[in-house]
């Protein structure tokens, strides 16, 4: 067995996939370098990341399981589940041993049946966030919002909110995986920063703007009065706003 580790990248892993065919290696593994499992009885290999390769394995895969396949494919990748690249691999393969076929079709695989779910669940997260993701502005103008998706979406929902708010600077960082995106009115760039978000959600510590303090309490007040007890259906309200995603809105804070 060959075990292959790369740098948590998706050009990384297809730079895996395109040395597993130029060095034939036998019985692949591909593991990320945090997830990796030692066998004293594999080979190991650490991939080194190289455009070029991945650029070429893209070309291949556009031409053969098109636009849609290839988007299903980086959707499952950004799942993040432990062992995905095997599946993603093994697809792949598929796609190469039958060039004449759509192979994205055939769920009786159970490697193809997999991406299809993984690309169903990360989708489902992308919209979610797109729909429940609230901004707060800072005091230098800037909107701020924090997600904590299941799935790394992050990179998935750059072009709603580019087109959504383009003529204000904002930044979407995700607690969980240490990054964000900042949107200056012309680009929107990958930024690596280790937030203290307790000091965000302190009250006393006065990081938002006044505007934005009064907006947030009228809008709680305007939900607040609006909202009939008698009428209350809970089961309702959380089978279409689950409740791991109350803590991005803003009329679920208390004042």
């Amino acid at each position: 067995m060959t075990q292959l580790s790369y740098d948590n990248t998706f050009e990384g892993l297809l730079t895996a996939v395109f040395e597993i065919y130029e060095f034939k290696y036998s019985n692949p593994k591909i593991s990320k370098k945090d997830d990796l499992q030692h066998n004293l009885f594999a080979e190991k290999i650490e991939i080194i990341t190289d455009i070029s390769k991945s650029d070429r394995v893209i070309k291949k895969l556009n031409a053969q399981i098109g636009n849609d396949g290839v988007r299903c494919i980086i959707y499952a990748f950004l799942s993040e589940k432990i062992g995905v690249e095997d599946v993603i691999f093994d697809v792949i393969n598929y796609a190469v041993q039958n060039p004449s076929i759509n192979i994205m079709k055939d769920f009786a695989n159970e490697s193809v049946l997999q991406i299809s779910q993984l690309t169903k669940n990360v989708g489902r997260e992308k919209h979610r966030m797109e729909a429940f993701i609230r901004f707060e502005q800072l005091k230098d103008g800037i909107y701020f919002a924090k997600i904590d998706p299941d799935f790394d979406v992050l990179t998935l929902i750059i072009r709603h909110f580019k087109n959504r708010y383009l003529d204000q600077k904002w930044i979407i960082y995700d607690l969980r995986r240490k990054y964000g995106v900042y949107y200056d009115l012309k680009d929107a760039e990958i930024v690596m920063m280790d937030l203290d978000i307790k000091s965000l959600d302190d009250k006393n510590n006065q990081v938002f703007s006044d505007t934005e303090i009064n907006y947030q309490k009228l809008w709680w007040e305007y939900f607040d009065h609006t909202n009939i007890k008698e009428r209350k259906n809970t089961k309702l309200h959380v089978q279409h706003v689950p409740k791991r995603y109350w803590k991005y809105l803003t009329e679920k804070k208390m004042f």
